[in-house]
């Protein structure tokens, strides 16, 4: 598999200045050769074979702009070639129903970054000042840069590194990305999977996830984030655009949404990693996010959350493990009973599940997770039963609850136990559970 573990870099006010005058360069080589590919009619060859033609007359072009003999070959080569990659990206947006555009040239501030590919650089772990060590970078700037690099963490297992990309990010930091290629551990065997080992998830708004053994684990707080970012925006409106003092202020602004969104990343990976190494199959909900969004009320809750991003990131850890991931549909897993399959309208403030048909009772979103993990074992093929119970699970700092009893259920209309069919909540008359009665307040 794939593996692009991520290193921030140290260089020099001198090593900076070389870095960014790199990057421009290449900058206005893509721009060139996206004039030069945009000449090119379709019907003279492929995708590939259109860029590959622009891609060869990078000797010519060095002839007549003596700038770019001072960055190394595979730079510019995969420069251009970031063109064939931005059109099929574009491609898949449009597949997927968004109204996409042509590729348009890069300001300086929208081109932040450029890659070695297979040469021009090494990684001398023996160098290199306390805690750091040294990355080689050929023909930065005509010169060969030596720039400190902190590897938090050792690199996984690998033959070679295939690309070093470098990229500044808005704060002003660098960082550089190593693409290598590790073995792919095998999954388990469908028949050797146990029921017991496999988990489903639920992902709500009130809380992040909500799982089949009863964790519900809540969203991750950024109130105080989301403060100082407001604070920081309105004095970044006060400056004058594009003056000294508005850079400064554009970086802070950068530097807090950096921070937001590194607390969401790191979440959203210890999560996976946890459900990825804990159990031999992870389930979730195949959530239609883009339908989601466009639908009125709760969108900023819906948008921050990120569901997308952290089923990427599941996926990512469930091959690295070697742990199964299934996306099920979401349909009906909320109305559906864990126990019998009666489906029973709820409102969103209806926090409780109380089957009208077999009087099973359980919070809204593990009952939820319980039919995600059904459905997950069904279209992975494990042998498994209807939930009828779950159990309780004390682990440090997640929040659970035990299952609760049957209690008497009396609805307007009667309801056959043997029969499956959709019952509308606002029917139930339920006694223990008062929220049935009363509409709970509003999630802030």
């Amino acid at each position: 598999m794939e593996y692009s573990p991520k290193y921030r870099l140290f260089p020099s006010t001198e090593q900076r200045e070389s870095l960014d005058w790199t990057r421009d360069i290449v900058r206005q080589v893509y721009n060139h050769s996206l004039h030069e590919f945009n000449t090119i009619p379709e019907d003279e060859g492929t995708l590939r074979q259109r860029v590959w033609q622009v891609r060869d007359t990078l000797p010519q072009l060095k002839q007549r702009w003596t700038d770019i003999q001072q960055v190394y070959s595979t730079v510019l080569q995969k420069a251009v070639e970031r063109i064939r990659t931005n059109i099929k990206n574009l491609g898949k947006l449009k597949a997927k129903g968004y109204d996409v555009g042509s590729l348009n040239w890069k300001a300086p501030r929208e081109y932040r970054s450029f890659t070695y590919r297979q040469s021009g650089f090494t990684l001398d772990k023996k160098s290199g000042p306390r805690d750091r060590t040294i990355l080689r970078l050929k023909k930065v700037r005509g010169q060969t840069l030596e720039v400190p690099i902190r590897l938090h963490r050792d690199l996984p297992e690998h033959d070679a590194i295939k690309e070093v990309t470098v990229k500044k990010e808005p704060t002003g930091a660098w960082y550089a990305s190593f693409c290598i290629s590790t073995d792919e551990p095998e999954n388990p065997a469908q028949e050797d999977i146990d029921s017991e080992d496999t988990v489903g998830l639920d992902l709500g708004v009130l809380n992040f996830i909500h799982d089949s053994d009863g964790r519900s684990i809540d969203r991750l707080d950024l109130s105080d984030e989301r403060e100082r970012l407001e604070r920081e925006q309105r004095s970044l409106s006060r400056k004058q655009y594009e003056s000294t003092n508005w850079e400064k202020q554009r970086r802070r602004v950068a530097e807090v949404h950096a921070r937001i969104s590194n607390k969401k990343r790191d979440y959203k990976h210890k999560l996976a990693h946890f459900y990825a190494t804990e159990y031999d199959a992870v389930f979730v909900e195949n959530l239609n996010v883009k339908l989601m969004l466009e639908a009125d009320g709760n969108a900023r809750n819906k948008a921050e959350v990120g569901w997308s991003d952290f089923r990427a990131i599941l996926e990512h850890h469930c091959d690295k493990h070697g742990t199964h991931s299934v996306e099920v549909n979401p349909r009906g897993t909320t109305k559906e009973c864990a126990s019998c399959g009666v489906e029973t309208e709820k409102p969103l403030w209806v926090r409780e599940h109380s089957c009208p048909s077999c009087g099973f009772e359980l919070d809204r979103d593990w009952n939820a997770a319980l039919n995600v993990k059904s459905r997950g074992l069904s279209k992975l093929g494990v042998v498994h039963s209807k939930a009828t119970s779950s159990e309780s699970h004390g682990d440090s700092g997640v929040r659970t609850r035990a299952p609760l009893s049957s209690t008497p259920v009396e609805t307007a209309t009667a309801v056959d136990p043997t029969q499956r069919e959709s019952v509308s909540a606002s029917r139930v008359v339920e006694t223990g559970s008062p929220c049935l009665k009363e509409a709970a307040p509003a999630a802030e």
